[in-house]
């Protein structure tokens, strides 16, 4: 088999599997139309004046403060399992990644980012 011919394999599998799935789930779900499922809820109770408010800043940076350093995570599981057979240039490359995440902190903390108002 060619790579061409196992490519157009696997996505034609893929795309059949998705549209049958979500034809499937169409055909097959109940169906009962009440504006009642159309409001939006928090925790069962229904929501008091607009769904649409506006919240702080603080949550989004909080958030991705939090996805930058959960990305530095993962990339270092991976470089710690290996690090023997790296040598010094995989010690550098890691150092050198540090040091943007670092600075990149250090950017926030001095911006203010880290301080709930």
């Amino acid at each position: 088999m060619s790579n061409l011919s196992l490519f157009l394999v696997v996505f034609l599998s893929g795309v059949i599997l998705v549209v049958g799935g979500l034809g499937l789930a169409i055909l097959i779900s109940p169906k009962s139309f009440n504006p009642q499922k159309g409001e939006p809820y928090e925790c069962g109770i229904p929501t008091h004046g607009t769904s649409w408010m506006q919240f702080k800043a603080g949550y989004y940076l909080y958030a991705i403060l939090y996805l930058m350093f959960d990305v530095e995570a993962i990339f270092l599981f991976p470089w710690a399992t290996i690090v023997r057979e790296l040598g010094v240039s995989g010690l550098t490359s890691i150092l050198f990644f540090l040091l943007i995440l670092a600075l990149g902190l250090a950017y926030a903390w001095r911006k203010g980012v880290l301080k709930w108002k």
